[in-house]
């Protein structure tokens, strides 16, 4: 390249004309052409003067002009390099080429006139600057192919050096991202994007001289958004994802209790109401809802727009329909594929009139201390101590829904599904007192209802003849 350059150079020359005055002092001159470093100190040497004259020198008076001439300055017979710590020779700024003219003047009078030509020889001097806008910001969507090139960043050296470029391994997004022609510049996507996972990625890349010692280089700071894309199906709400960080839900099943009364009312739901939202949450697509199986005959109807569902006409009887099981898809308005489908199960309940209530509001009974595990309590007749309610809503009054338990939990006693009390005998004492509450709850209703309970713990022959006593606690004892 620097031998093309001279060569040029060369050929500028010789097309130049010159003009020079052969008699007199000032003769046996012509035209220098040299060269110099870029950034060369002052006083440089440049060229020597070949002028003849010696016997009248003090008549001759040499004058450099043009338009690089104040880089010059003249030492006798020598021309030097002009620099200043504020003012130094830069290629990159002046061009390749110094151009001057020297006069010589033989007492005022112009005798010959000869050019300077100064190649400026460049040093490798400065480093690769990315072109700003190159380096982005970028935006790419999600479903762009991986081994795509993506965008393409370009680095310029003011020396005309190769430049390579390097992706910062130690960037936090690295892995995203490859270079496979390290001159080009173009970035290429090496792992697939996913926008419900990672909206932002960042990354440093490297401009560095590939034809030189120095291999200086500099870096720069990518930023690459990621834009959605339609590649979520939508799903029900609330979302219990499969595992931690993995945007994928488990949907819901959503339950409601009826009577066979109810007709004609938006059914509401546990554990929220019926709602999809599209995965792709940057898109947010339109939803549309429906009923794929379970609305008997026409019993229920969905809004396609809210999913709100409706029970538009009563139960016939609930031993023939205790509950109904139906499944609901929602899906993208404008693709159906894009679904997703929930259970909604409707349990029809009895008819709740009345609460459950308990005979009485305080119950009696005695424990008689032993060495035994367990004992049941009795009732001071020697019957089993049994705390039951009775609900009017069913012909017989025992609600099967019931379920008994105390409050606080107690660990001395324990209360059956029959509302028989059992307690560990071993960890009661003698003349011990207990007051207990018994909670009744209904499970379908969820009304509950509490009663106090009395236990004393009496010694061994208080009672008299426990015989009996000790043939339930036989039968019982198994329960606990």
């Amino acid at each position: 390249m620097l031998r093309r350059c001279r060569l040029l150079l060369w050929q500028v020359v010789l097309q130049l004309s010159y003009h020079v005055v052969t008699a007199g002092p000032c003769q046996g001159g012509s035209d220098i052409l040299a060269s110099v470093r870029e950034n060369s100190p002052l006083g440089q040497f440049i060229a020597n003067i070949s002028i003849s004259g010696e016997r009248r020198v003090n008549t001759i008076r040499l004058c450099l002009s043009g338009p690089s001439a104040d880089w010059f300055y003249l030492e006798g017979r020598t021309i030097r390099l002009n620099t200043s710590l504020s003012r130094v020779l830069d290629r990159e700024v002046q061009g390749s080429v110094l151009v001057a003219e020297l006069t010589c003047y033989e007492e005022d009078v112009m005798q010959s006139q000869f050019r300077i030509l100064v190649e400026i020889v460049n040093e490798n001097d400065n480093r690769p600057n990315f072109l700003q806008e190159t380096i982005g910001p970028f935006s790419i969507s999600e479903l762009t192919a991986v081994n795509s090139v993506i965008f393409t960043v370009k680095a310029v050296d003011a020396d005309g050096d190769m430049i390579t470029y390097i992706i910062d391994q130690s960037s936090p997004d690295a892995a995203f991202f490859r270079i496979d022609l390290p001159n080009s510049g173009s970035i290429v996507l090496d792992k697939h994007l996913d926008f419900e996972t990672r909206h932002h990625l960042e990354f440093i890349i490297w401009a560095q001289e590939s034809n030189t010692e120095d291999k200086f280089n500099s870096s720069s700071h990518l930023s690459v958004n990621i834009e959605d894309g339609d590649d979520q199906y939508p799903h029900f709400l609330p979302c219990s994802p499969v595992a931690p960080g993995v945007p994928i839900c488990i949907n819901p099943a959503y339950t409601t209790n009826i009577t066979h009364r109810t007709q004609d009312v938006v059914l509401e739901f546990s554990p929220g109401p019926i709602r999809a939202v599209d995965g792709d949450r940057g898109i947010n697509m339109s939803l549309i809802y429906s009923i794929l199986s379970g609305d008997n005959q026409g019993r229920f109807e969905i809004n396609n727009t809210t999913g709100e569902l409706r029970l538009t006409r009563a139960v016939d009887g609930r031993r023939l329909t205790p509950n109904f099981t139906l499944k609901v898809m929602v899906c993208q308005v404008d693709d159906r594929l894009k679904y997703s489908v929930a259970f909604v199960v409707v349990r029809v309940l009895n008819e709740n009139k009345f609460p459950p209530v308990f005979n009485r509001t305080t119950f009696k009974g005695f424990i008689i201390q032993s060495s035994s595990p367990i004992s049941i309590v009795s009732t001071y007749g020697n019957q089993v101590l049994q705390v039951q309610v009775s609900d009017r809503d069913f012909s017989d009054g025992l609600n099967p829904n019931i379920r008994y338990s105390l409050h606080p939990l107690s660990d001395l006693y324990h209360v059956t599904q029959m509302g028989i009390l059992i307690a560990r005998t071993y960890q009661l004492h003698d003349f011990d007192r207990h007051i207990l509450q018994v909670v009744a709850r209904d499970e379908e209703s969820g009304e509950e209802v509490s009663a106090s309970v009395d236990i004393e713990v009496l010694q061994r022959g208080q009672e008299g003849d426990s015989r009996l006593f000790w043939r339930r606690l036989f039968i019982f004892q198994s329960s606990w």
